[in-house]
């Protein structure tokens, strides 16, 4: 008698990741083979799209910017944030089972070493941070996983653009249109994007830090846009100005990934120098 396959699921309990990320990174890894969502090898990461693209609303994300952004959620150090983080596993990613400070180090580590300018240095390690929402009870569909403009036509870009198909506001007329509820050139900064980690962290740190990192923290996650080259249409000067900040800033991110784990103790006191320069003592979030 054949057995009926039963549909993946994202995973259900933080508790669980071990057997989540079973065969998700691999070493020796090319550039180009970062990313690759699959539904076959990656089904949990599919089913998470599948609920992220469906539950992506207007009004999910209106709801949500209400919520967060208003920043009453206590104050932490930049350290405190990154330790809360460590038992968060990020169901969108295929490419690594590290903790999430030591890739918020990794990435630091990478950029430090380049010779970046140290605000972008103290950018490459909070760029995360914003993945705490996990940790207030937000589901992980709605905090990591690509970006994507609301109210407006999805683009053909975004990973796996067919599950909008469930989305509510697919019979919305005016959000399906090229503009939607935005202006011709209205600047990225005055859009929606879906929910998540990464407008959360740029609402936290927006006094901090200078535009370009902003941006970087802002749009990290958004591939359609800073890969693809899709939304043009509701660019201004600032985003063109911007774009290549978020595209140097993007491999760091993603390819600084590997087994090798930041040594905390050697690093401490530079990240303290330079969380003292960029940050107050406590973030309010």
């Amino acid at each position: 008698m054949a057995t009926t396959r039963q549909p993946a699921a994202p995973m259900e309990s933080l508790e669980n990741w071990d057997e989540f990320l079973e065969g998700r990174y691999q070493e020796g890894k090319s550039e180009d083979e970062f990313r690759q969502y699959d539904k076959q090898a990656n089904p949990g990461v599919a089913e998470f799209y599948r609920i992220n693209h469906e539950q992506q609303t207007v009004a999910y994300v209106l709801g949500k910017e209400k919520e967060y952004f208003g920043l009453a959620r206590g104050k932490k150090t930049i350290w405190e944030a990154g330790e809360y983080l460590n038992t968060l596993v990020d169901d969108s990613d295929p490419d690594t089972d590290l903790t999430q400070i030591e890739h918020l180090l990794q990435t630091s580590e990478a950029i430090r070493r380049d010779g970046h300018p140290r605000w972008m240095i103290a950018t490459g390690f909070v760029h995360d941070l914003g993945k705490c929402l996990c940790l207030y009870g937000e589901p992980q569909w709605g905090v990591v996983g690509d970006t994507f403009p609301v109210g407006c036509a999805w683009s053909d870009q975004i990973v796996f653009p067919e599950y909008f198909a469930a989305n509510p506001d697919r019979h919305v007329a005016e959000y399906q249109t090229q503009y939607g509820i935005y202006e011709p050139n209205c600047g990225l900064e005055n859009v929606h994007m879906s929910f998540g980690h990464d407008g959360y962290i740029a609402e936290v740190l927006k006094n901090n830090l200078p535009n370009e990192a902003l941006y970087m923290l802002r749009f990290h996650s958004f591939y359609a846009w800073h890969r693809h080259g899709a939304y043009q249409h509701l660019m201004n000067e600032k985003d063109h100005a911007m774009l290549p900040w978020v595209q140097k800033f993007n491999p760091y991110d993603l390819y600084s990934k590997g087994h090798t784990k930041p040594d905390m103790k050697e690093l401490k006191p530079f990240y303290d120098d330079l969380f003292a320069e960029f940050f107050p003592g406590k973030v309010t979030w």
